[in-house]
């Protein structure tokens, strides 16, 4: 039987300024997905909202030699599962092996506290599936809790994007939050690369995550692994 991934992207397509645009950085997705389509995976995209996944406009032009990023842009069939995504009350988590969460700044915004996207995660965790994200992905990791309680974070190794990273990115003073800092609050034990913007991902169990938009491919890399063993 095919494995199935459910991806997870951000409906949100600014900063709290209007004017500054954000959304879901294309190659966090585009990398995955071609990681786990070249193992005959099914995958689906589900939004907070559903609908449209707005794509932030720095992903498309940096760096410009992703190929893969480029291709998905070019296809009016990859184009249309991102103005179609499922909302988290439509899916069954009982159907899927992995959930990733993808980023981008926009899931800062509508990932932590969607207490739908909550439940699938929670779901997909205890019934021994995978829980992922890559980047910003892991804000929707800061407020889910299991059956018990506790945090799914709580006392697990995981990574995502530095507070030095939105210090370098020049947005600091723009995030509605710092999810180092968060995710730490709630007993994860958060670890980063020595230096930012290098390779760095963790698996602990059946959590992994990455911590910047360079490590889609590792990072799914890693899930695709875990679940030959499943």
């Amino acid at each position: 039987m095919s494995r199935r991934i459910l991806h997870v992207a951000t409906n949100t397509s600014h900063f709290d300024n209007p004017a500054h645009p954000t959304g879901l950085w294309l190659s966090e997705l585009t990398h995955a997905w071609d990681v786990f389509a070249a193992r005959g995976y099914e995958q689906r995209i589900v939004s907070p909202k559903g609908g449209q996944v707005p794509l932030d406009p720095r992903a498309l032009k940096w760096p410009m030699s992703d190929a893969l990023s480029r291709a998905w842009l070019a296809d009016p069939a990859k184009m249309a599962l991102l103005s179609a995504t499922a909302c988290p009350a439509d899916i069954n988590p009982q159907d899927y092996d992995a959930i990733y969460f993808t980023g981008g700044h926009g899931a800062m915004w509508d990932f932590p506290d969607d207490e739908c996207l909550q439940a699938v995660t929670r779901k997909v965790w205890e019934k021994s599936g995978i829980v992922s994200a890559v980047c910003h992905g892991y804000c929707g990791l800061l407020n889910t809790r299991l059956a018990d309680g506790s945090f799914l974070v709580s006392g697990r190794k995981i990574t995502g994007f530095s507070w030095i990273e939105e210090r370098l990115a020049g947005v600091s003073r723009e995030i509605p939050y710092n999810a180092e800092a968060d995710v730490k609050a709630r007993g994860a034990l958060y670890e980063k690369a020595l230096l930012p913007f290098m390779s760095h991902v963790v698996v602990d169990g059946k959590l992994v995550t990455g911590q910047n938009p360079f490590l889609a491919s590792a990072t799914a890399g890693k899930i695709a692994s875990l679940l030959g063993g499943i």
